[in-house]
C-alpha cells in the first residue's frame, strides 16, 4: 500500500514541481540547473509528509501543495550547496552529476541561491487560497526552520564539529536542526493549512521529531554500509570529514537498536491517537525510513 501511495503522491508533487520550473527561462543557465537540481529523482518526502498530514486531519491536500513545492526548493537548494566543494565536495547526487559539476561552481551557488528566493516567492503569491495570517505563519515558519535557527544552524555547527571528538547533546543539536527541522516543516505547515487543534498538533510534533530522527540516523549508517549503486552518492564521506555520527559515537550495533526504538516510538504516537487510513500510511512511512537504502 505505502509503495503505490508514495508512487501516486510523487507523481503529482513531481506534475505542479514541473509545472512551475516551466515559468523560468532566462536567464538560462539558472533555469536549467533549477530545472536539474529538483526533477533529478527526490523522493518528495517533505512534500508527501505535508500532504499525507493533511489528509490525517481530513483537509483537502490541493490546499497544501503550493507550500510543499515551497520546501521541496528548499531542500533541493541545501543539497545544491551542501555538495559544493567548500561543503561536502560531492561529485555526484542520485547517481548523477552535482549541479555544480554539471553547471559550473559559481552557477551552482547561484542555483541554489535561486532555489531558495523562489520557494518564498511561491509561499507569498501561490497560496491565495489561504488567509493571510496562515501565509504569514507559513513565511515565517520556513524561514526560521531552513535559517540559522534551523538547518543553517545545524550544518554550521556540522562543519565546525569535523575531525573534532564531540558530546551527544552537539550531536543532536545538529540532527533536529540540520536534518530534523526540514522534516518538521512539512507536518507543522500542514497544522497550520489544516487549522489543527493544540492537542493534535502537539502529537503530530512529536510524530516529526521522531521521523527527523529516523531519517538522520538511518543516514549516518547508510554512509557506513550503503551501496553507491542504490545510494545513489559515495559511501564513506562522513568518515572521510571525520564527522562524529551515531556508528562513530555509539557503534553500529546500538544505532541501530537506537534506530528501531525510535521507530517504535513514532509508530505507537499515532497508532494511538489517529484510527483513519492515513494514519496507516504515516506507521508504514516509519517502517519504510528505517528499511530504506537510498
Amino acid at each position: 500500500m505505502l509503495k503505490k501511495y508514495l508512487h501516486e503522491k510523487k507523481v503529482l508533487i513531481d506534475e505542479n514541481l514541473e509545472l512551475c520550473l516551466k515559468e523560468l527561462e532566462y536567464p538560462l543557465v539558472i533555469s536549467e540547473g533549477m530545472k536539474y537540481s529538483v526533477l533529478n529523482g527526490g523522493k518528495r518526502i517533505r512534500p508527501i509528509l505535508l500532504l499525507t498530514i493533511l489528509e490525517l486531519l481530513e483537509k483537502d491536500e490541493k490546499k497544501g501543495i503550493p507550500t510543499a513545492m515551497a520546501i521541496e526548493f528548499i531542500h533541493s537548494y541545501s543539497l545544491v550547496h551542501d555538495d559544493l566543494p567548500a561543503l561536502d565536495n560531492d561529485d555526484y547526487r542520485r547517481g548523477k552529476l552535482t549541479t555544480h559539476k554539471k553547471f559550473g561552481e559559481a552557477e551552482g551557488i547561484l542555483i541554489g541561491d535561486a532555489l531558495l528566493t523562489y520557494a518564498f516567492g511561491i509561499l507569498a503569491d501561490k497560496n491565495g487560497f489561504l488567509e493571510p495570517d496562515q501565509i504569514v505563519k507559513l513565511v515565517s515558519l520556513t524561514s526560521k526552520y531552513s535559517g540559522i535557527q534551523g538547518m543553517i544552524g545545524g550544518q554550521t555547527v556540522d562543519i565546525q564539529s569535523e575531525g573534532k571528538k564531540i558530546d551527544f547533546e552537539t550531536l543532536k543539536y545538529i540532527h533536529e536542526n540540520k536534518t530534523g527541522k526540514l522534516l518538521k516543516l512539512p507536518i507543522e505547515a500542514a497544522c497550520i493549512i489544516g487549522k489543527a487543534d493544540k492537542k493534535t498538533e502537539e502529537i503530530l510534533m512529536r510524530y516529526a521529531e521522531l521521523i527527523g530522527l529516523i531519517f538522520q540516523i538511518k543516514d549516518d549508517i547508510l554512509d557506513v554500509e550503503g551501496d553507491f549503486e542504490k545510494l545513489g552518492k559515495p559511501i564513506g564521506s562522513d568518515l572521510e570529514s571525520k564527522k562524529s555520527t551515531y556508528p562513530s559515537i555509539f557503534g553500529m550495533n546500538k544505532s541501530k537498536e537506537i534506530l528501531f526504538s525510535v521507530a517504535n516510538e513514532a509508530k505507537e504516537i499515532i497508532r494511538t491517537n489517529f484510527s483513519n487510513e492515513t494514519a496507516q500510511i504515516l506507521i508504514e512511512l516509519a517502517n519504510y525510513m528505517v528499511v530504506r537504502e537510498s
